[in-house]
């Protein structure tokens, strides 16, 4: 089932995730918005809030993520930005902030605050990011910039580069599934960065991505080996059981402490396994995102795992 679902059911899936007619039916209907819930708790910062708050009372750390991406207006990107140092300001207020460990951060896309635009994009996304980052590290928050698709790696990694020069604390995310990642792993152990490791959700050719899922889970354990070896922030972002039973005894050869690192999962999935996590000990972050522009999220939830999938189809027969 898993090599079928990898090979025939994903592509078309993501294929489906980029039609604009199809977007516009399932955001109308009444169940798919429903079952959105459970991966995406809410639409406004206040709806964010309420979960963030449960999460921490649970034991867990946060990132927060303002849905959105591919902006192509100016306007659009600035809309943005604001939204995020209005939650920035509202995540401040918890009181829950600064120290080693932080447990609030806002994860961000790049493309959201102006990457793809066709004028100056990249200078407009890194501007954008900086002022999100000022504005956090006031508020004694942590940022994390995320992947998307392998064409806007470069442009990204280069924009993460710069602002770390004012704000070595920043995060950002690399995906196993791409080949360039163990090269790009080593370069950012060896300069101390936080770094979350994902799998990669986005329907990549097999010119720059692993593509059997045997591949991807080997391929992510070799750079989870590089960054547990480095000097940075291992953000182990992954719900595979097979990684997450490697962990302890990595984390034990490298020497980290629990205060060293991370083991990360979205919200709404494996929630009983977060909670273990977090009962024993480790620092669990759940990735909460909110807003109104969920489709392309949900449909990379839905995947990413039969589960997921299964989930949805039997909500929409009942």
């Amino acid at each position: 089932m898993a090599g079928l679902f990898a090979h025939t059911v994903r592509p078309a899936i993501m294929a489906a995730s980029r039609w604009e007619a199809l977007r516009r039916a399932a955001e109308r209907m009444p169940v798919t918005r429903k079952v959105v819930r459970r991966f995406v708790p809410g639409e406004t910062i206040d709806g964010v809030l309420d979960t963030v708050g449960a999460l921490r009372a649970s034991g867990r750390l946060v990132s927060v993520d303002y849905l959105g991406e591919d902006v192509d207006d100016v306007d659009d990107a600035d809309a943005a930005v604001r939204v995020y140092l209005d939650l920035i300001d509202r995540l401040g207020r918890l009181g829950e902030t600064g120290g080693g460990v932080r447990p609030l951060e806002v994860s961000l896309k790049l493309s959201a605050l102006g990457q793809a635009l066709d004028r100056d994009g990249e200078k407009i996304a890194r501007e954008n990011a900086w002022s999100i980052c000022d504005a956090a590290r006031r508020a004694g928050l942590w940022v994390t910039v995320d992947a998307e698709d392998h064409t806007t790696t470069d442009s990204t990694l280069s924009i993460v580069r710069d602002l770390r020069t004012d704000f070595p604390w920043l995060g950002t995310v690399l995906q196993a599934y791409l080949r360039r990642t163990l090269g790009d792993c080593e370069q950012f152990a060896a300069a101390g960065a936080r770094i979350r490791l994902c799998k990669g959700a986005y329907d990549e050719p097999p010119s720059v991505a692993y593509r059997a899922d045997a591949d991807v889970t080997a391929s992510y354990l070799a750079c989870l080996r590089v960054l547990m070896a480095g000097s940075g922030y291992p953000m182990v972002a992954s719900h595979d059981p097979a990684v997450i039973g490697a962990v302890p005894a990595m984390a034990r050869v490298s020497g980290r402490a629990v205060d060293d690192f991370e083991y990360q999962m979205l919200y709404g999935i494996r929630d009983g396994e977060q909670r273990r996590l977090a009962a024993c000990g480790d620092h669990v972050r759940v990735y909460v995102p909110f807003g109104t522009q969920w489709y392309g999220y949900f449909a990379r939830r839905l995947a990413e795992r039969p589960a997921n999938l299964k989930f949805f189809l039997r909500a929409l027969t009942h």
